[in-house]
C-alpha cells in the first residue's frame, strides 16, 4: 500500500490513477501537477504563463476602473451633484486593487522579479493609464526571461 498524498487528506481517491488522460497535465490546487519537476510546480512555465495572464487581466479591469472613476465618476460627483457612479465604481475598483496587488505578488515570486520592480507595477495601480504601461512592460519582462531560460 502507498503512503497517503496530500491528495488522500481531502478524502479517498476513487480508484487508480490513470497514466494518461484528459486533465492529467493540468495543475492541482496545491500547485502539484503530472509530469517531471520541470514542467509542473510553481515555477514552471505554464505556472507562470497562467500567473502571467491573471496579472494581465486585473491590471486591465483595475485601469479601466481606475479611469472610469477618476474621469467620469468624480467629475459627476462633484460637478454635477451625482454620485451614484462614483459610489458605485469606488468600492468595485478598491476590491479589484486588492486583487491586484495579490496577483502582482503572485506573479513577482513565481518570476522572481525582485521587491522595488513589485513595488512600481503596485503602485502603477493607482495612477491612471499606468496600469496599461505595467502590464505590457511586465509581460515583455516575462515573456524574455522565458525565452531566454528556455531557448525557444
Amino acid at each position: 500500500m502507498t503512503p497517503p498524498t496530500k491528495e488522500d487528506a481531502r478524502g479517498p481517491a476513487p480508484g487508480p490513477e490513470p497514466t494518461a488522460g484528459p486533465g492529467r497535465a493540468e495543475t492541482t490546487a496545491s500547485g502539484a501537477g503530472a509530469g517531471s519537476a520541470s514542467d509542473s510546480g510553481r515555477f514552471s512555465e505554464r505556472a507562470v504563463r497562467r500567473a502571467l495572464l491573471r496579472f494581465r487581466v486585473i491590471a486591465y479591469l483595475v485601469g479601466v476602473g481606475l479611469i472610469t472613476l477618476v474621469l467620469v465618476g468624480v467629475p459627476l460627483k462633484y460637478l454635477a451633484d451625482a454620485p451614484a457612479l462614483a459610489e458605485t465604481v469606488s468600492p468595485v475598483h478598491g476590491l479589484l486593487f486588492m486583487i491586484y496587488l495579490a496577483l502582482t505578488a503572485d506573479l513577482s515570486s513565481r518570476c522572481r522579479l525582485g521587491t522595488v520592480p513589485t513595488l512600481w507595477v503596485m503602485l502603477a495601480g493607482t495612477i491612471p493609464f499606468l496600469s496599461f504601461v505595467a502590464e505590457r512592460r511586465v509581460t515583455r519582462t516575462v515573456l524574455e526571461r522565458q525565452r531566454s531560460t528556455h531557448g525557444t
